[in-house]
């Protein structure tokens, strides 16, 4: 009896042993005949991505890409089937309309909703069809007409709070007050109501969840699919929330959506929405209204409560750009409109180029390689390869912004007016090519018009109300240092600011 059952753990361990080597000749094999392999890119990455991995799982992706960017060249090899790309023309190539590269599933695996949505599809054509329904009430004008008016009275509401917690308390931290902001409106739009935590001042169970949210998604997509279910099942409170957080969500904008429907008058961007999914022919159930509400509000929130931040820190660190940002905005007529604030050059240009260096979605854009596979730089890159483009190196590239590192709003300028400041750069049709913030192509972000609406009038309205403000002693580089879990925050995750005296 023994002896069988020695020989039976022989037999199992021989065939455990054999299957290992056997993955090992394979993945030898697969190394040895890879067209990666000609890539430029740290040798670790022909055999694993975990280097990749732990990098994004730390919060430094973005940082150690770009860091490989430098020492390899504009493509580099990230693992054994992902490349990152920081060539202007491949990127262009890549992001084109119609190009055949579609995204990767990577997007589902961040927004892990059940059926695809605008921010995950990978069908471009789907895509197009149901972006098409959203078009018009996300354009310029609709927004203006619609929505500027109380988009502009939420934003004088979060900066009196802001300058009434200076005075009061000596401090206040703008990104909390900004996040505040940035989920109200986003919640008024989708769902008919804000959260009223400007009104407030306090984080509700939603916008806690939804910051731990972006997190736990980040890392999630990076993990085996079984690793997250079992977390959610871990008896630690923070851990539990952090990979629990997506089933939370839906639960609140269910309800959320619920209340918005039954209301007399619904004020939600999507009343606009179905009726054109009515005039078009177009299909969107009540399902579909539920996920796309809730994708777009999570797109909306951080994001944009992110970049004021950094757009607040990069200002009142250059005293220059403050001065003359607040001389802008005090010569404005009482009664303005986001219209007035498009025409400001210096409030546009620190805009834009905060979004430039700061924007809050600066990583990597997957995509999937077509069949038939690309030619980039005289490399090959076979079909069904993943090939990302990250705005923080393009951005960053010398070749295409004069002193890249350096926080130069007249780059932004279309005339001489802001010579006298030594900088004499002007942004290049080739810049200008490869400049995604809100990303590239057919995929651009849906709500950038939002976006800029948001940001120019709170930025108008804190230097207006908030003039000669200053960074509380808290605050320094290594503070506002970022870190990287899908968008970028500081690693403080605060910035204080003084009033004057």
């Amino acid at each position: 009896m023994f002896g069988s059952l020695s020989l039976m753990f022989s037999a199992v361990a021989g065939l455990i042993l054999l299957s290992i080597l056997i993955s090992m000749v394979k993945k030898v094999s697969f190394v040895l005949t890879s067209p990666l392999r000609a890539l430029p890119g740290p040798r670790v990455s022909l055999w694993t991505n975990l280097v990749l991995k732990r990098a994004v799982v730390t919060g430094t992706r973005v940082h150690y890409v770009h860091a490989l960017h430098q020492k390899y060249g504009p493509i580099v090899r990230l693992s054994p089937n992902e490349v990152s790309v920081a060539d202007p023309q491949s990127v262009q190539a890549i992001h084109k309309i119609n190009s055949g590269y579609t995204k990767s599933p990577w997007y589902v695996e961040v927004a892990p909703f059940g059926r695809p949505i605008l921010f995950s599809m990978s069908d471009s054509k789907a895509h197009g069809t149901r972006r098409k329904l959203f078009a018009r009430a996300f354009s310029k004008t609709y927004l203006r007409q619609n929505y500027e008016k109380t988009v502009h009275e939420m934003t004088k509401q979060v900066v009196m709070k802001i300058r009434n917690e200076a005075k009061q308390k000596g401090s206040a931290c703008v990104l909390r007050w900004w996040t505040f902001m940035a989920t109200d409106i986003s919640a008024l739009l989708m769902f008919g109501d804000s959260f009223h935590a400007i009104e407030r001042g306090q984080v509700n169970e939603y916008i806690r969840i939804l910051q731990s949210n972006m997190k736990g998604s980040g890392i999630a997509a990076e993990l085996p699919w079984w690793i997250p279910p079992l977390l959610k099942c871990i008896p630690v409170e923070g851990i539990r929330e952090l990979f629990r957080g997506n089933d939370i969500l839906i639960k609140y904008g269910l309800e959320a959506r619920r209340k918005s429907k039954a209301a007399e008058n619904d004020k939600s961007i999507f009343s606009a929405v179905n009726k054109e999914a009515q005039t078009e022919g177009g299909r969107l159930d009540e399902t579909d209204v539920q996920y796309e509400s809730q994708g777009l509000l999570v797109a909306g929130s951080d994001t944009t409560a992110v970049t004021m931040t950094y757009l607040v820190w990069a200002v009142l660190s250059h005293p220059q750009w403050q001065a003359k940002l607040e001389q802008e905005v005090a010569e404005l007529r009482p009664e303005f409109s986001e219209e007035d604030l498009e025409k400001l050059p210096v409030l546009n240009g620190i805009i834009e180029e905060t979004l430039r260096l700061y924007g809050a979605a600066p990583g990597g854009l997957p995509r999937i390689v077509p069949k038939g596979g690309a030619h980039m730089m005289g490399h090959y890159i076979p079909a069904g390869t993943t090939v990302t483009t990250q705005a923080f190196t393009l951005h960053r590239d010398s070749n295409l912004f004069r002193n890249p590192e350096r926080f130069d709003p007249s780059r932004w300028q279309l005339s001489d007016d802001l010579e006298d400041t030594g900088a004499v750069s002007r942004i290049t049709d080739a810049a200008k090519a490869v400049y995604s913030p809100f990303g590239l192509g057919a995929r651009v972000c849906l709500g950038v018009h939002l976006a800029r609406m948001e940001m120019r009038l709170a930025t108008t309205e804190f230097f207006r109300a908030c003039r000669g403000a200053r960074l509380a002693h808290s605050v320094t580089d290594e503070s506002m240092a970022m870190e990287n879990h899908f968008l970028i925050a500081p690693k403080s995750h605060t910035c204080e600011i003084v009033l004057q005296e």
